[in-house]
């Protein structure tokens, strides 16, 4: 497949850092945000027939998967260590991916373990 056709995120394979974690959790906060003002917005007009879209996670990166080709090939220096995921559904929750060199996908949570442990 020529690459022009891929996706722009096709080769966007992005180490997992602190600001990225920060970047979660601003997104987090901005979607408690806005469940805040939908459901002020539902009492005062009393609609409860709104349904909003709901992501699901892609089937194709499931974990113990391996990577579609589509996302091109992994640099070298950027197997087994923490990457930002490419699905959606992840964008607000506090994980990140790991790749192995067979491109299988990994999946750890950012969150403390045991209120001791960091990610």
């Amino acid at each position: 497949m020529d690459p022009l056709f891929w996706p722009s995120e096709a080769n966007r394979f992005r180490r997992f850092t602190p600001e990225s974690l920060a970047a979660i959790e601003e997104r987090i906060a901005n979607k408690k945000k806005e469940q805040v003002k939908v459901k002020e917005k539902t009492k005062e007009t009393k609609e409860q027939g709104v349904e909003e879209d709901k992501l699901t996670p892609q089937l194709d990166l499931k974990i113990c998967k391996t990577l579609p080709s589509l996302y091109g090939d992994i640099p070298a220096e950027l197997v087994g260590e923490p990457l930002e995921d490419f699905d959606p559904y992840y964008s607000d929750h506090k994980t990140f991916m790991v790749l192995n060199k067979r491109r299988t996908i990994f999946r750890f949570t950012a969150a403390p373990a045991l209120f001791i442990f960091g990610p």
